[in-house]
């Protein structure tokens, strides 16, 4: 297994070195005269990424482990604090790496998405939320699936129907999927105007003349089901068997949300 780590950790040192070299903007940015950190940014992106393949949550495990096992490969390691620190600089740089390697593999040209978003409870107890510092950001909203109302954000994912992300959002509780999911379209032209003719595949709350119409100009095909007191829709027999099909591939794991589109787009590879 060692070998393997070894393997990967060189593999995507690689990649990580030739995208920095074709874009060095995207380091983070740093004085000219000073300290240089002992640590590269590629070595420091190789890290984050096989953290997230290995599934190891705890970032001082993380480190206690490679010092361990992969101490040939990452001679200097940082503490638990100074890792922590780089990571949150390198934000921008591991978010194009993790779209990088996505592009690589086949599920990319998938044309077929799924949209859905699920709810991120942070507190519970009033208490918790008076003193928490996501005051202001999270709010209370309303989870459907579980018949409950919970204090927290909302996480809005676009992936493909083998579950691979495509795009994600972070929201308050209250926020409309249907705004959401345009302006993640908004904030990424791109995206959408290389696929003409991709079909979304989305639930009953994603609805509206306004939204559809919205979605139609971008060249995007909704299909959901019709709504309660609402007219048919097209294919909406098809409907089920694909909403059953995603809901198991796009089923989260038990890793973080935040390395989780990247564990998916390397193992879809």
């Amino acid at each position: 297994m060692t070998q393997d780590l070894n393997s990967l950790a060189c593999a995507l040192y690689a990649r990580t070195e030739a995208l920095l070299k074709a874009h060095p903007d995207l380091a983070p940015w740093r004085p000219a005269i000073g300290f240089q950190p002992r640590l590269s940014d590629a070595d420091l992106v190789t890290l984050a990424l096989m953290q997230a393949l290995t599934g190891h949550t705890s970032e001082a495990r993380w480190l206690r482990y490679t010092r361990t096992y992969l101490s040939a490969r990452f001679p200097y390691l940082p503490q638990q604090s100074g890792y922590n620190k780089r990571l949150r600089k390198a934000t921008g740089l591991i978010r194009t790496l993790i779209r990088h390697l996505a592009t690589d593999t086949s599920a990319w040209t998938d044309d077929t998405w799924v949209v859905d978003s699920t709810p991120i409870e942070c507190a519970r107890s009033r208490e918790t939320v008076k003193r928490s510092d996501l005051a202001g950001w999270a709010a209370y909203g309303y989870c459907a699936s579980h018949s409950r109302f919970f204090w927290g954000l909302r996480l809005h994912l676009v992936c493909t129907l083998s579950g691979l992300p495509v795009a994600f959002a972070l929201t308050g509780a209250k926020a409309y999927e249907r705004t959401t999911l345009v302006g993640m379209f908004e904030n990424d032209p791109g995206l959408v105007a290389q696929r003409p003719g991709q079909t979304l595949i989305a639930d009953k709350n994603y609805y509206g003349c306004d939204f559809e119409r919205c979605l139609a100009q971008a060249g995007l095909s909704l299909l959901r089901p019709a709504r309660k007191g609402g007219s048919s829709r097209a294919r909406s027999g098809c409907f089920g068997r694909c909403g059953r099909s995603s809901s198991r591939s796009t089923r989260p794991s038990g890793a973080s949300w935040t390395w989780s589109g990247t564990a998916g787009a390397l193992r879809a590879g």
